[in-house]
């Protein structure tokens, strides 16, 4: 099988962000595996740089042991651009021409179409992720019929645009991290069939943990619930600490709220700790030592750190509102989800009152876990995948 190229607005070991993570991961080890691959990106150095400025200089070179094939970007209305996606963001219909300038005005690369459209015969497949940016809307209109997407949608007003649906729904295939991703780009788009497939996503699942240690070494021998993540109002945890002050309100007990990653949220009492961002063996160590871990985010299209939880054989408390995170929830009988504070609080009473079936939870979190989404399991997956799409043996 010829390489395949794995194109993304921006690639770098260090850089945040969920696609960015998944995309290091899944690359590494199928380079590793013997995928023949490369990584074909812009010259950005991340998500919230300028997307019209060149923090690396183009070419091809080897990063984290991947090679990696940078372009120049293309200078952009940033003006009329922000103005469309405000819109976006708050739920507004744009037009079909508003469409063309939002997709236009985003990050692009014509060095790289011209890459790909001259050199699309040294390659297998093209792989797209993630959906929205328009390295993957121009992109996969080049070869659509060598073009893969691991869209990692959310039932937000983006994934509605028309634009969206006439090219995604071209595509030779679609890699999806849960059920009810596929479902959403099936009603959207259209797609179904054995090439649109629910492959999940790898994660190391032989990481260590030591709950005592976590609680020596920051002091928080209470019972806890733990939230790992942005603190930000879109990942709902301005409304996770609402809840759990009304809870405070019903139960006057030692319970805290532990908060672990970057960002500045309103801290409202002692019993909320914000310990910011901490390495990565005390996220470990903190998803062990916690009694609960909760993810209050109704947009997601995988959730890594409710995974890393499970691992650690911690149940997870989430948002009824959020059909991917709900159905990891009830499919693997990996703990409980709500739908407004007055069931958040009978959640979190529910687990603290039920230490057997707590663990229980966590347990059966721990077991799904490990068979479906240890990178063993999903290496072999995707290269399956990525042959029986191309057509080769």
């Amino acid at each position: 099988m010829k390489k395949i190229g794995f194109i993304t607005p921006w690639y770098g070991d260090q850089i945040p962000g969920g696609a960015e993570m998944e995309l290091r991961g899944l690359t590494k080890h199928l380079y590793a595996a013997g995928v023949d691959l490369e990584i074909l990106t812009t010259c950005v150095e991340k998500f919230v740089s300028d997307w019209s400025v060149d923090f690396h200089k183009p070419g091809l070179t080897q990063e984290g042991g991947v090679p990696v094939r940078r372009f120049k970007v293309r200078k952009r209305d940033t003006q009329t651009f922000d103005q469309i996606n405000l819109r976006l963001m708050n739920n507004e219909k744009i037009s079909r021409e508003e469409e063309e300038i939002f997709e236009r005005e985003m990050v692009n690369s014509p060095d790289l179409y011209k890459y790909m459209e001259e050199h699309k015969d040294d390659y297998e497949l093209f792989v797209f992720i993630p959906y929205m940016f328009g390295t993957t809307y121009y992109g996969c209109q080049i070869v659509p019929e060598k073009s893969v997407l691991i869209p990692c949608l959310h039932d937000e007003s983006y994934a509605y645009m028309h634009n969206f649906k006439e090219t995604f729904s071209k595509v030779a295939g679609m890699i999806f991290h849960s059920e009810p991703e596929r479902l959403l780009a099936e009603k959207l788009y259209g797609v179904a069939g054995n090439r649109f497939v629910n492959l999940g996503e790898g994660l190391d699942t032989d990481f260590t943990f030591d709950a005592e240690r976590f609680r020596n070494k920051y002091n928080i021998h209470e019972p806890f619930i733990l939230y790992a993540g942005r603190k930000e109002a879109g990942k709902k945890v301005d409304v996770l600490i609402r809840n759990f002050i009304e809870y405070k309100k019903h139960y006057d007990d030692d319970l805290k709220l532990v908060l672990i990653g970057g960002g500045d949220i309103d801290i409202p009492s002692a019993d909320v700790i914000d310990l910011g961002f901490v390495p990565a063996q005390d996220k470990y160590d903190a998803y062990a030592a916690a009694s609960i871990f909760c993810n209050p985010s109704q947009f997601e299209s995988f959730s890594l750190v409710i995974m890393e939880s499970w691992l650690a054989g911690t149940p997870v408390l989430v948002n009824g509102g959020c059909n991917v995170t709900k159905d990891f929830v009830v499919r693997f009988s990996g703990g409980l989800y709500y739908n407004n504070t007055k069931e958040f609080i009978a959640c979190v009473r529910y687990i603290l009152e039920h230490k057997d079936i707590a663990h229980a939870m966590g347990q059966n979190g721990q077991i799904e876990v490990r068979n479906r989404f240890g990178w063993n399991a999903i290496v072999d997956k995707y290269t399956r995948y990525f042959k029986e799409i191309a057509n080769v043996e």
